[in-house]
């Protein structure tokens, strides 16, 4: 790779921070009353299947407890 060898003016660079538009920019729309309630549902939805997701999976993630009996296949039982 070349390197240039004059040196670059960052004037630019200094002049970029005092620089402010008169411009705005438009506001934002609101939301409506239905687009929020639909927002709200969604949220509880997603949180409704996480905490199911947690109380269905943790007794399967639990490591003390045993099955009752040895579970054996039929084929086993004709021998």
């Amino acid at each position: 790779m070349f390197r240039r060898r004059e040196p670059v003016p960052f004037a630019f660079i200094a002049e970029a921070d005092k620089f402010r538009s008169n411009v705005t920019p438009p506001p934002r729309e609101r939301a409506s009353a239905s687009q929020v309630m639909g927002r709200t549902l969604v949220g509880l939805v997603v949180v409704a299947g996480l905490a199911g997701s947690l109380l269905f999976g943790m007794p399967a993630l639990s490591p003390d407890q045993s099955p009752a009996q040895n579970q054996q296949s039929e084929a086993s039982n004709s021998r």
